[in-house]
């Protein structure tokens, strides 16, 4: 868990943050997300008047991804720059979407929800094993990268023509 002690943060005034979140963490629980290392998160989390707590960290580490074209595995690096804004329920302002809220009476602010909803955000779920990727076969699914395959092209479906015939005109 990534928490912050709130009495702490006031009286200090600002802490520095360093953790590393599990590839098999439940946050991740739901998302279609796979890390091949720890997700490396450093940062600072401040205190600003009427009990404001701002949080900025830098999440770095690798994620294990599959090719959207020839579906090999992909390993793609995570680097992250998040500004999370969080205030009290009694000072919120209901029309910013990007403040978050602390509830009434927690003594522990916990980050785990926010960094899983900015991630889903920020990280894109495609990726090339490189950009000259050739694919599959759509016929046999050769990996076209690999090699060529033998694979003729079929006459196309009779069915079509008429939607042919209007493309040509």
């Amino acid at each position: 868990m990534l928490t912050i002690p709130l009495a702490r943060l006031q009286r200090e005034g600002s802490l520095e943050i360093s953790a590393a979140i599990s590839p098999s963490d439940p946050s991740w629980e739901g998302t279609e997300f796979r890390f091949a290392t720890p997700l490396s998160v450093s940062g600072q989390a401040q205190w600003l008047p009427d009990g404001e707590v701002l949080v900025r960290l830098e999440l770095r580490g690798q994620r294990a991804l599959e090719c959207r074209r020839c579906l090999e595995p992909v390993a793609t690096r995570v680097q992250e720059k998040l500004e999370l804004f969080f205030a009290p329920m009694d000072e919120a302002d209901s029309e910013d979407d990007e403040q978050r809220l602390i509830p009434d009476g927690v003594g522990q602010l916990d980050l785990a929800e926010a960094l899983r909803e900015e991630m889903i955000l920020a990280l894109s779920p495609l990726a090339l094993c490189r950009p000259d990727c050739k694919g599959l076969c759509p016929y046999c699914g050769q990996n076209l990268n690999e090699s060529n395959c033998q694979c003729t092209t079929e006459e196309p479906d009779p069915r079509w023509d008429a939607l042919r015939a209007l493309k040509k005109e």
